[in-house]
């Protein structure tokens, strides 16, 4: 988890991912900053995101980043 908020935090240095709980419900991540988050992912963890991945809910907190990042590895 640690290694996904650093990543987060460099993605978006003004927003505290460890704390904020509707990055997509309150419009603090828009669609390129969730693209950024897909390739920075990818390069990170080597997980592949299929479109059905990308949803909001996947990408609402970084605690829900993190699950869907552990599913993904299995």
């Amino acid at each position: 988890m640690e290694k996904l908020l650093e990543l987060l935090s460099r993605v978006r240095p003004d927003v505290d991912f460890g704390s904020e709980t509707s990055l997509i419900g309150d419009g603090i991540l828009d669609s390129l900053d969730i693209m950024e988050i897909v390739s920075e992912m990818s390069d990170a963890f080597g997980v592949t995101l299929s479109p059905a991945d990308i949803i909001p809910s996947n990408f609402d907190s970084a605690e829900a980043m993190w699950k869907m990042i552990k599913a993904k590895l299995g």
